[in-house]
């Protein structure tokens, strides 16, 4: 992939263990995850549902080249901070215009569950106890 000495704006999106530093470009719409096509990187029409959402509620769709860089977690919270990161960006470039319309879809909330920590005196699972004996 060659090196693009344009000017970008940049945001972080995050869930769970994922990380996702997005760059966003004026340009022909192409997406890359880590240096592949966004559509080989998430293969399949639900997955293509949720990266495109952001672009659908602010009416974007093709105007931006985005560059991003994932790591942590698995696919669903990678998406996940895909999604996060570019409406956090698209709310960056046009603050009156994008922020309203992704806050109202909910996009630009960081999904802040994770995985509960397991407790000593448990079994294998945060909540579930060892089997008592019987008397």
């Amino acid at each position: 992939m060659e090196t693009l000495n344009e000017t970008y704006t940049y945001a972080v999106g995050r869930r769970k263990e994922s990380l996702a530093k997005v760059r966003l470009f004026l340009g022909a719409g192409q997406i890359t995850v880590n240096g592949k096509p966004i559509a080989e990187y998430f293969p399949g029409l639900i997955f293509q549902k949720l990266y495109l959402q952001p672009f659908e509620v602010t009416s974007t769709m093709g105007k931006f080249t985005i560059s991003i860089k994932v790591v942590g977690g698995g696919k669903m919270s990678q998406l996940g901070a895909i999604i996060h990161g570019i409406s956090r960006v698209l709310a960056k470039i046009e603050d009156k215009k994008y922020r309203p319309l992704v806050k109202k879809a909910g996009l630009l909330t960081r999904d802040a569950r994770v995985k509960e920590r397991r407790k000593y005196g448990h079994a294998q699972k945060a909540r579930a106890m060892k089997q008592s004996p019987k008397r």
